[in-house]
Order: C-alpha cells, then sequence, then structure tokens
C-alpha cells in the first residue's frame, strides 16, 4: 500500500461503518448516499488488501483485520479534529455525561464535592459512577467503556513506566496522582483483640474477610505475609469496603480497609482499628486516562474537577481535625 496515494476521508467512512455496523446508517450520519458509502468501502478494501466487513444480518460485521485497525484509525482521527476543530466546552451549558470507574471508598471520599461542585458550576454535566473490578483498568480505558478510572493501580502504572523506558515512546495513558493513605485493620468493637496487642502471630490465628475487585481469594496483605513465611485465614471475599465494613461490625472477622474510608462510612463507633503488624506499601491513588483525551476541554475540566473534589475532601477533613 502507497500511503502518500491513501485518500484520508475513506478513513471516516470506514470509521463511522465500524460505529454503526450498518452502511445506510453510516451513510445518513456521513451525508452521503449509500452508493457513494459502498464506493468509498471498494476503494478502501482495494488499498488495504481486506474485506473490511461482510455482511450479516440487517448490518455489517468487521473482519479480524478491521478490528485491529479501527481503535488506531479512530485514535488519529480524533486527534486531528481535536487540532483542526477543537471543540468549545462551557461547563455551565453543557449537558456531556461523563463515565468514572471507582472503588466505593474512593466514591464515598471524592464524590459528595465532586457533585457539590457540578451542580453550582457545570449543572447540566451529569455523572456514571462505575464499580471498580480491577486493579487495571487500561482496557476498559482504551475502548472508551469510562471516561477516567480512579484508584491504586501500582501495576498497571509500574508497567506503563517500564513500557515507556523500554521502547522511549510515549505511554498511552496519562495519570495524575489525588492523594495518599495507609490501609488499617478493623475490627467489631467487642472483637476478642480489641484491647490486646495485635501481634504477627494473633492476626495471623484470625479469621480474616477480604477486599476484591476481581473476586480472586488472595490480596496484597498475603503477598506480605506470604514474603515471610506466613498466612491467614480468608472466610469471606467481598468486593466492596462499605459491605465488608458492616460484616466485620456483627462477626469476628478482622479485614483491612483504607483509614480515610472509615470516616466516611458512620460506623466509627461500632468498629476498632488498630495498625497491621506487618508493613505494606501506601495507598497512592491515581486518576488515570487515555492520552487521545489530554486535550480535549471537557475531559480537562472532568479531571480538573476531580482533583479539585480530593482537595475539598482533605481539607475538610484537616477542619474537622484541628475543630
Amino acid at each position: 500500500m502507497n500511503f502518500r496515494s491513501l485518500d484520508l476521508n475513506l478513513l471516516r467512512v470506514f470509521d463511522e461503518i465500524m460505529a454503526e455496523r450498518n452502511i445506510t446508517r453510516a451513510a445518513t450520519n456521513l451525508a452521503m448516499t449509500q452508493p457513494a458509502v459502498s464506493n468509498a468501502l471498494k476503494r478502501l478494501r482495494e488499498t488495504l488488501g481486506d474485506e473490511l466487513v461482510i455482511r450479516s444480518g440487517y448490518g455489517v460485521s468487521p473482519t479480524p483485520q478491521a478490528l485491529i485497525l479501527w481503535p488506531a484509525i479512530r485514535q488519529a482521527l480524533a486527534s486531528l479534529q481535536e487540532v483542526l476543530a477543537p471543540a468549545e466546552f462551557e461547563p455551565r451549558s453543557n449537558c456531556r455525561s461523563f463515565i468514572l470507574a471507582m472503588a466505593d471508598a474512593t466514591a464515598t471520599l471524592l464524590i459528595p464535592p465532586l457533585i457539590n461542585h457540578i451542580q453550582t458550576q457545570a449543572p447540566g454535566i451529569s455523572l456514571r459512577v462505575l464499580p471498580l473490578t480491577t486493579r487495571d483498568p487500561r482496557k476498559l480505558i482504551e475502548a472508551g467503556e469510562i471516561d477516567l478510572a480512579v484508584g491504586y493501580f501500582p501495576g498497571a502504572l509500574a508497567a506503563l513506566t517500564a513500557q515507556t523506558m523500554q521502547s522511549n515512546t510515549p505511554e498511552s495513558f496519562a495519570q495524575q496522582r489525588l492523594y495518599e493513605s495507609d490501609y488499617v485493620c478493623v475490627m467489631r468493637r467487642h472483637h476478642a483483640l480489641a484491647h490486646l496487642p495485635l501481634t504477627l502471630e494473633a492476626y495471623c490465628a484470625a479469621n480474616h474477610l477480604l477486599v476484591s475487585f476481581s473476586g480472586r481469594p488472595y490480596g496484597f496483605v498475603d503477598e506480605a505475609l506470604s514474603a515471610i513465611n506466613q498466612h491467614r485465614r480468608i472466610v469471606l471475599t467481598v468486593n466492596q469496603f462499605y459491605t465488608a465494613g458492616r460484616v466485620v461490625a456483627s462477626s469476628d472477622l478482622l479485614t483491612v480497609l483504607p483509614r480515610h474510608f472509615l470516616e466516611s462510612t458512620g460506623m466509627q463507633q461500632e468498629l476498632i482499628v488498630r495498625e497491621l503488624p506487618i508493613h505494606v506499601s501506601r495507598v497512592h491513588v491515581d486518576m488515570l486516562w487515555h492520552r487521545r483525551q489530554q486535550t480535549k476541554q471537557d475531559h480537562v475540566w472532568l479531571r480538573n474537577a476531580v482533583a479539585n473534589a480530593a482537595l475539598k475532601a482533605f481539607s475538610d477533613k484537616t477542619e474537622t481535625v484541628k475543630e
């Protein structure tokens, strides 16, 4: 294929067909006739040497090669549009909807100040907050299923750093640190260990509840224990921090929760917080997004709003402590 002779308008047609999976609807969206779209598709097939789409029911289905090409083509077209004709974003009059993914502990902290900001500064904006079910949300972001992920992503960030160092090319994703916290051991107020030294031996001998977004019955605490040839018995695994707090408040299970989360649960009077008897790394809560969104005005506004919500949440906690 001679790239210099490629008509870029064909890529716009391809992108619309892939998005709609229907040539008639693609023609309508492009303000073209159906024969013109079919002719453009024929030219692109000849240029790329692949059928790209085949008839299927009332529409078309992409070939494996088309599925490989589409994400890069769509991103390239979006980048060109953003550079050549950036969309104006006016928060007070915009009705955009954003999709965020975060754990319940993070949402408990960030969503109240974030929604207050939206209601006063951008009343037409709406949010969908999805539960975070993975420590590596890059596939969700790449596929456009979410606009922004907020959470603790040590493995994903390490992989991005390693990829950049090895290939000497910019990462496909960008991140911003929002805040740091740590994990603590939590138990009910009348637990047998509530007023005793929480030794490593006592901790390992107890029954435990694990919060696991993916459902895997093994977490970072277990990795830290394994490193010193210790282990604990996990009786129950759940995927929400709030559920863990409620269960622990009425059982003899121990769990591990983010320290900052406890103040937002309303369960402080029912729970005892103890320092863990082993060293685990502090929690770094980051925003993660795709670089194709880096300069888009609406996405820049969203990231600033989330960052300000984090600042507001922690400044409110500081003021509460001072009082």
